[in-house]
């Protein structure tokens, strides 16, 4: 578990040194499906389920999109004069509907 908590700190704290010296590059390797990969991969070592796997796995493809929201208020931010603290508190209440959106088409699949 601690090799687990800390290969995860390191990608997000290399990340986070990465965004002040090359920005576009710390974006897209945050973009790519790193956690992804490692959770799925991490999860079914652990827990040997391939159903509860395929089902997280379904979860993650339905989530991309709505995570997606978050980022709505940043891309309008000049348009609606939106700040920073703005544009993050209306992309968290966003990412709170979308969340129930997520969990209603879940229940469909």
């Amino acid at each position: 578990m601690l090799l687990k908590w800390s290969f995860a700190a390191t990608v997000i704290a290399f990340t986070s040194w990465l965004a002040g010296k090359r920005p576009e590059l710390a974006g897209f390797i945050v973009a790519l499906p790193l956690t992804t990969l490692l959770a799925l991969a991490l999860s079914h070592a652990e827990y040997r389920d391939s159903a509860a796997s395929i089902t997280f796995a379904k979860s993650i493809l339905l989530g991309i999109p709505v995570s997606i929201l978050f980022f709505v208020p940043f891309l309008l931010s000049d348009k609606l004069g939106l700040g920073f603290w703005q544009c993050y508190a209306f992309g968290i209440t966003l990412l709170a509907i979308g969340y129930f959106i997520h969990k209603a088409v879940l229940s469909y699949l």
